[in-house]
């Protein structure tokens, strides 16, 4: 394992090197000063979407959703929640399949909600429907082993 990660800024989306060991620590962007990790999912568009899931050293999980979903509004604070947890291991993100049709369509999502798990680019896990906060956790681990 490398002793620096690069990880994309959830706010401007700029690639940032940060020493493991300081992982913990609060890493802040070189551009723009904000947080690296804020407990909170990140929204993708198609323009983010590659960069975040190709460029981050850490695996992304990300939540395909849509506004009108009931289960899909259910399950965000649980998500939220997850994130909170699990950061600084993971990146967490969400994708509004209603209006970045294109993505969604690429990963063949079928029914939401959907997390996908992504490490180096590459889908490593998807599981489809709500879950709880514990729920979600549970899954991230298991697909990190």
């Amino acid at each position: 394992m490398s002793d620096i990660f690069n990880l994309v800024c959830p706010s401007c989306s700029v690639t940032n090197r940060i020493a493991v060991a300081r992982l913990g620590d609060n890493p802040k962007c070189g551009k723009c000063h904000s947080p690296l990790f804020n407990g909170h999912p990140t929204e993708l568009n198609p323009e983010t979407f590659a960069k975040h899931i190709v460029r981050n050293d850490i695996p992304v999980l990300v939540d395909f959703w849509a506004p009108w979903c009931g289960p899909c509004r259910q399950m965000a604070p649980a998500f939220a929640q997850a994130a909170a947890q699990l950061e600084p291991q993971v990146r967490f993100a969400k994708v509004d399949t209603e209006a970045h049709q294109t993505i969604g369509a690429q990963y063949n999502i079928r029914s939401i909600p959907t997390m996908a798990m992504f490490r180096g680019g590459q889908e490593i896990g998807r599981v489809s429907g709500a879950m709880s906060a514990a729920d979600i956790v549970r899954w991230v681990k298991s697909q990190l082993l």
